[in-house]
């Protein structure tokens, strides 16, 4: 079976300036990016599925983008895979006080408990106190490490919650909901007004408390967007595959042809008896 050592090998193979693949020796930091990210969502995308099947490849795949970003550095001199594995293996033991209170990996096991809210209050403490050593400029505000690249709807919820820690935050669901209602009230004059720029910021106001909403009811939005899409998807498949069966194209079909199909697709997925 083939070893880490192996795949970094490999890596270096691929990079080498006489030897290695064109393809790769283009490569630089920023191409890679879609990648890494790409291969994050196959894997997530996996676990949704509970395809883990496949999973065992696509965490392989998502770490070769890890070595892939280390052998760039590597040829610059900047640092090694080897570096990577020490930083990360560094901080999870000091961010872990409760685990490992003596700064030692492998440590005896009979460290005090803490709850999770604990743990993520010393989490954070930990984070400035790294700040602070390193010499970075004090945080002016609690948002500003929240990754500007986070896809939308991840980052308005991280966004929320960060103020959500000093107390700027809806007490519970209800209020959020009213608010949901509020702002697509606001969507709906735009639409009367047909002004598209207060159009697109009151579309962007509604999907933001959207996101607090699902927040609140502790439902993941970037997860839940995305069991709608392959909701759609496979309704929208089943329409097409029930055209193609009797031969009609589906061009040829008015909408309230293909939402009958639409609702017989909902009435199969619920195991509920046809009407038709």
């Amino acid at each position: 079976m083939y070893t880490l050592d192996d795949l970094l090998h490999l890596m270096a193979r691929l990079r080498d300036p006489q030897h290695g693949c064109p393809w790769d020796l283009k490569q630089t930091y920023a191409t890679i990016v879609p990648y890494t990210l790409e291969e994050a969502y196959e894997v997530a995308d996996a676990i949704e599925r509970s395809d883990f099947e496949h999973l065992q490849g696509e965490l392989g795949d998502l770490l070769f983008q890890v070595v892939y970003y280390s052998q760039l550095a590597r040829e610059e001199g900047r640092f090694e895979f080897d570096g990577v594995v020490d930083s990360i293996t560094r901080k999870l033991i000091r961010r872990h006080p409760h685990v490992f209170p003596n700064g030692e990996l492998y440590a005896a096991l009979d460290t005090p408990k803490l709850d999770d809210t604990q743990v993520k209050q010393r989490w954070e403490e930990i984070k400035a106190q790294e700040r602070a050593e390193k010499g970075e400029p004090e945080q002016l505000s609690l948002l500003d490490d929240v990754p500007a690249a986070l896809p939308a709807l991840s980052r308005a919820a991280k966004l929320q919650k960060r103020a959500a820690q000093v107390g700027f935050d809806w007490p519970d669901a209800l209020p959020v909901l009213d608010k949901v209602r509020e702002e697509l009230d606001e969507v709906l004059q735009a639409m009367a007004d047909d002004d598209s720029v207060a159009l697109a910021d009151e579309l962007g106001d509604l999907l933001f408390a959207a996101v607090n909403l699902a927040r609140h009811l502790k439902v993941d939005p970037e997860n839940a967007l995305r069991g709608a899409n392959k909701k759609f998807e496979r309704r929208f498949r089943f329409i097409e595959q029930a055209l193609r069966d009797i031969g009609r194209p589906i061009e040829d079909c008015t909408l309230e042809d293909m939402d009958a199909l639409w609702g017989e697709a909902k009435r199969q997925e619920k195991n509920l008896p046809s009407c038709g």
